[in-house]
């Protein structure tokens, strides 16, 4: 992690990291590493499936630590969370994450019961949000979800679209702007072949898991320049429209290491700047490094000149 954090203030020439996910020791070692590197921080705890309960004390207790980083200086914002209709059981059909997807992708779904149901529980996370953490909060939506933005100080967006023109992201994104408020992209990036920026958020549905080795569906085409050109575009966007803040997603993804074999190179179902390269690819416990891919280099070129 230590290494990682480096990487991203140094070479990356980051300004801001998201540390997201679950496991409060995990996600406040590396709020505070990135802290003592000079990064600004988005901690934004994202315990999936599991009680309402959990999920908000996992909250409260890195909001907490979020609020003793602030005190001592440090940049620092809080989402209370990502996408709860995804991660937060009970407010979608479907035990798991990918059992909802399904199921909102089948419509499965009672629409307004589903709306209600996030709207009591994003306000129940704001709620502990402000009583621990007293800088400025945000939540990470989808790019559809109806939100009551007034509950936060910034508006965050999960950003996925792929246009042919500029003018339409510009266009698209303005309509999150009439709350006049801050909009930060909580998440942007693509996949690493030709035509993942047209299938967004959905890039990574290319893999067959239920083979061992897991494998990739199809003939798709491996390509880091659609990638680097992909996250280089969005980013000259945000930037003419002066946006408070833009996460390109993700840093390194270890559960897709890449190989020379199309048909294994899950590295292409990733949205990763990195590509994983392990050291016994026949062993899946095998130790591995990470290698920068075009769309390091391409954003590190982009960062270095702010």
């Amino acid at each position: 992690m230590r290494g990682d954090i480096r990487a991203i203030a140094h070479r990356l020439h980051a300004g801001s990291v998201k540390v997201t996910g679950d496991g409060v020791e995990r996600l406040t070692a590396t709020a505070g590493e990135a802290a003592e590197r000079g990064l600004h921080i988005w901690l934004e705890p994202t315990l999936g499936d599991r009680p309402e309960g959990e999920i908000l004390e996992h909250l409260a207790e890195c909001g907490r630590f979020a609020e003793r980083l602030r005190r001592q200086g440090a940049a620092v914002d809080l989402s209370v969370g990502c996408e709860f209709w995804l991660f937060v059981p009970g407010i979608v059909p479907g035990d798991t994450v990918l059992e909802r997807i399904e199921n909102l992708m089948n419509g499965n779904v009672d629409p307004v019961a589903m709306q209600r149901r996030l709207n009591r529980f994003t306000a129940l996370a704001a709620g502990v949000g402000r009583d621990v953490f007293h800088g400025r909060l945000s939540y990470a939506a989808a790019q559809d979800d109806v939100v009551d933005w007034n509950l936060f100080d910034i508006v965050g967006i999960d950003y996925y679209s792929y246009f042919p023109r500029r003018s339409q992201y510009v266009r698209e994104l303005t309509r999150y702007l009439r709350w006049g408020k801050p909009l930060a992209i909580t998440e942007f990036g693509t996949c690493t072949f030709e035509g993942a920026p047209e299938r967004g958020g959905m890039g990574w549905a290319i893999v067959d898991y239920s083979k061992e080795p897991p494998e990739i569906i199809g003939d798709p085409v491996r390509s880091e320049r659609v990638q680097a050109a992909y996250l280089t575009e969005l980013l000259g966007v945000f930037e003419s429209m002066g946006l408070y803040a833009a996460m390109a997603f993700e840093f390194v993804t270890p559960e897709s290491p890449h190989r020379a074999e199309p048909r294994y190179d899950l590295d292409m179902a990733s949205y990763s700047l990195v590509k994983v390269i392990k050291d016994d690819p026949g062993d899946p416990s095998s130790d591995w490094h990470w290698e920068p891919k075009e769309a390091f280099h391409a954003l590190a070129r982009r960062y270095a000149r702010r």
